[in-house]
């Protein structure tokens, strides 16, 4: 690196350690090298020579979904199992965040990353791989490039949808995340899987509205879009459980009932769900185990010595439908 920025070594630990100390121009040649190199400082250099890290690194899409804090759970409990340790961290669904904080986790040497990606393209990742770092996909399926664990939120969708049909509702709105998000994408596929397999003109039964928030503000929000700008929804198809939370409220405070008014179902079927003034239907997600199971896969992978030997393996749990008050047979009015 030294070399190629042409400068002394000790100029290179100066741009590290004290950047203050190193003219603009001089810190820029070392930086360009760095990037270049595709270097990772090491903060836990001491103890890795004293022995094997025992960290394990996640970043998630958003801790605060109860979704994401259940998968922790089975991650870190099966770590413990092992002696290692977690450390977490949330995208909230930024790209930039998880470039930062996959290198930050890098630093500390860590033995391996689950990672539940903000977007589709994940390029951002190989060089992390090329350097021997461990990772696995989480909440995400893959073509086998990579060990994964996910949910066919395909069928998920599906489910969801092909049951309020099955209760008279032919006019459902969608209240979707950024589709770049290949959960948000899958789910979507499957809605409108549904209606077709049930002769239903899309144009005619669905109505999308996308949020850039998965929480129940942008759930309220995406009620207002389709309360004042689509007439005749009798049901409501939520991404996940929080923005589910925000379109019961926002039913509640215009006098709405649910589900004689509007149906809603949500997706993950967070601990929540069965407690709400009005139980929600959801999609259930087993996300204890899928916390486990991504986890178990990286403890391999991380054990692997070579992971272009290594065999990657992908799970695929499968979703199911858990009906509650909150959808009920459409009323004509």
């Amino acid at each position: 690196m030294a070399e190629l920025a042409g400068v002394s070594v000790g100029t290179v630990s100066n741009v590290l350690n004290k950047p203050a100390l190193v003219a603009d121009e001089t810190r820029r040649r070392v930086e360009e090298a760095i990037a270049t190199l595709g270097f990772v400082r090491n903060g836990s250099a001491r103890q890795l020579r004293a022995g094997t890290s025992r960290a394990v690194g996640a970043i998630v899409l958003d801790i605060a979904n109860p979704f994401f804090t259940d998968v922790a759970r089975g991650i870190e409990d099966r770590l413990a199992e092992d002696d290692h340790i977690l450390i977490l961290a949330s995208s909230d669904e930024s790209n930039e965040r998880e470039l930062r904080y996959l290198r930050l986790l890098e630093e500390q040497g860590v033995q391996g990353v689950l990672v539940s990606p903000a977007e589709e393209d994940l390029t951002w990742l190989d060089q992390a791989r090329a350097r021997g770092t461990a990772v696995v996909l989480l909440d995400r399926s893959d073509d086998g490039t990579m060990c994964s664990v996910g949910v066919d939120d395909v069928r998920g969708g599906e489910l969801a949808a092909a049951h309020l049909v099955s209760l008279g509702h032919r006019r459902i709105a969608f209240v979707n995340g950024p589709t770049k998000i290949r959960q948000c994408a899958d789910r979507r596929k499957g809605v409108r899987k549904a209606l077709k397999s049930a002769g239903l003109t899309l144009s005619d039964s669905l109505v999308e509205v996308t949020v850039s928030a998965l929480n129940a503000d942008g759930g309220e929000q995406a009620l207002t879009q389709v309360l004042d700008h689509a007439d005749g929804v009798t049901a409501i198809v939520c991404v996940n459980d929080l923005t589910a939370l925000g379109v019961l409220r926002g039913l509640r405070a215009r006098g709405l009932s649910v589900p004689d008014d509007v149906a809603v179902v949500g997706y993950d079927d967070v601990e929540f769900a069965a407690v709400l003034t009005t139980p929600l239907t959801s999609i259930r997600q087993p996300r204890y185990q899928i916390g486990r199971a991504a986890a178990d896969l990286l403890l391999a992978e991380a054990g692997t010595r070579s992971q272009h030997e290594h065999e990657h393996e992908q799970v695929l749990f499968q979703p199911e439908l858990v009906v509650r008050e909150s959808s009920g047979p459409h009323q004509p009015r």
